[in-house]
């Protein structure tokens, strides 16, 4: 079974999959892990149940502020929980 289909983020809460940034520099440079920025994009997985407080649904790609949330890791994957309302952006994929 899916951890994260155990999880259901509660009121108007969201359950994200944080999507690591490019390890890369545009210039060819590899960054070590502790060079690396703290994530700032996470894909939306579970949403509360409050429809009016929450605009996003899974699969969104959302942008959200540094050390907001509360992280934990299910899967060998980091997630975070965070209210809906901290939420900065929608990212569109391209």
């Amino acid at each position: 079974m899916n951890a994260e289909a155990e999880v259901t983020p509660l009121g108007s809460r969201v359950l994200l999959r944080l999507v690591e940034e490019e390890s890369i520099t545009a210039s060819g440079l590899v960054l070590p892990d502790t060079a690396k920025e703290k994530p700032q994009r996470g894909e939306v997985v579970a949403v509360g149940d409050d429809e009016e407080a929450i605009k996003v649904h899974p699969g969104d790609l959302v942008l959200f502020p540094k050390y907001s949330g509360t992280e934990l890791r299910m899967e060998g994957q980091d997630h975070l929980i965070m209210d809906a309302g901290d939420l900065l952006a929608v990212l569109n994929r391209r």
